[in-house]
C-alpha cells in the first residue's frame, strides 16, 4: 500500500502567507546593503579628497613632526603597526588553532569544563576592546612588569582577537567531512596523523581567512592601545619588543587633535595608508581561500 503525504491546511496557509513576504524581505536586504555601500563610498571619497595632497613618499619616509606638517610623515607609525600586527599573529594564531583542534577533535562535549571553555570563548568574542586594554594595563604592563612596550600591545591585541581566531578555526575544522577522518583512520593512521596530514590541510583556507579578518580588526584598534600608553609622537622605529611604539590609529588620532588644517590632511592620508594595508590583508585572505579551497 502506498502512503500519500499531504500538507495540512494550516501548513499550506502558513506557506502561502510567507511567500509574498519574501520579495519584501529581499528588497529590505538590498536597501540595507545599498545604504552601507553608499556610506562607505562617501567616506572613501572624502578621505581620498582630503588626503590626496599628502599621498607621496614623504608620508612613509619621514617621521612625525609637531612643528613642520609639510615635512611630517608616518614612518614610525607604519613600522609600529606592522610590528604589532606581526607579533599579534605570532601569539594568537598557534594558540587559537591548537585550541580549536582540542575542542573539535579531542574534547568531550559532555564534560562540564569543556562546555565552560566554549561558553567563555563565545562570551569573550563580544567583550568591548577597552576592557582588554584595562586587562593589559593591569596585568601585563603593571602586574608582570612588561611596561608600556611593544610586546604588551601585541599580547593585549592577541587576547582581543583570540576568541575570533578560535571560532573561525573551529568552523573550518568542523567543515572537513568525517569521511576524510574515517578513511585515514581505517588505513592505520593515528588520530594526530589524521589531523596533521588530512584535517588541517583541508581547513587551511577557512583558518587563514578567519585569522586575517581577525587581525584586520586588531590593526584598527586604538582604544586599548591608548589605555596602554602608546606614544602619540615618536620619531624612531622600534628595534625590539621592549621599545616604545606607535601605530597608525594612534598617529591619526594625534593629528586629528591638532588645530592646523595641514595635520588634518596628514590624518586623511594616513587613513588611506591604513585602508590600503587592510585591503592587502583582505586580498590575501580571499586569495588563500580561492587558492586552497576544496569542495566536498
Amino acid at each position: 500500500m502506498t502512503a500519500t503525504l499531504q500538507k495540512s491546511p494550516a501548513a499550506s496557509s502558513l506557506g502561502g502567507r510567507r511567500r509574498p513576504l519574501e520579495p519584501v524581505f529581499h528588497t529590505l536586504l538590498m536597501v540595507c546593503l545599498a545604504v552601507a555601500v553608499v556610506f562607505l563610498a562617501i567616506l572613501l571619497a572624502y578621505v581620498l579628497h582630503e588626503g590626496w595632497g599628502r599621498l607621496d613618499a614623504r608620508l612613509w619616509e619621514n617621521f612625525p613632526s609637531k612643528l613642520y606638517p609639510d615635512r611630517a610623515g608616518a614612518q614610525s607609525a607604519i613600522v609600529g603597526t606592522i610590528y604589532v600586527i606581526g607579533l599579534t599573529g605570532a601569539f594568537c594564531v598557534p594558540i587559537g588553532v591548537m585550541t580549536a583542534i582540542y575542542l573539535e577533535e579531542y574534547a568531550d562535549s559532555g564534560r562540564w569544563w569543556n562546555r565552560l571553555i566554549e561558553l567563555n570563548i563565545q562570551n569573550l568574542a563580544a567583550v568591548p576592546s577597552i576592557v582588554y586594554g584595562i586587562l593589559g594595563l593591569g596585568i601585563l604592563a603593571r602586574g608582570l612588569g612588561l611596561g608600556r612596550t611593544l610586546i604588551t600591545a601585541a599580547l593585549t591585541l592577541s587576547l582581543l582577537v583570540l576568541p575570533v581566531v578560535i571560532i573561525a578555526a573551529r568552523e573550518a575544522i568542523r567543515a572537513v567531512p568525517g569521511s576524510i577522518r574515517q578513511g585515514s583512520l581505517a588505513l592505520g593512521a593515528t588520530q594526530w596523523q589524521t589531523i596533521w596530514r588530512q584535517v588541517l590541510p583541508a581547513a587551511v583556507p577557512g583558518i587563514a581567512t578567519g585569522t586575517i579578518l581577525a587581525l584586520s580588526r586588531a590593526i584598527g584598534e586604538a582604544a586599548p592601545l591608548l589605555l596602554l600608553g602608546a606614544v602619540t609622537h615618536i620619531t624612531f622605529n622600534p628595534e625590539g619588543v621592549t621599545d616604545a611604539y606607535t601605530v597608525l590609529p594612534i598617529q591619526i588620532f594625534n593629528w586629528i587633535k591638532q588645530p592646523e588644517a595641514e595635520f588634518h590632511t596628514l590624518a586623511s592620508a594616513a587613513i588611506v595608508i591604513l585602508l590600503a594595508i587592510l585591503l592587502v590583508m583582505n586580498s590575501v585572505a580571499v586569495w588563500l581561500r580561492n587558492r586552497y579551497e576544496k569542495r566536498w
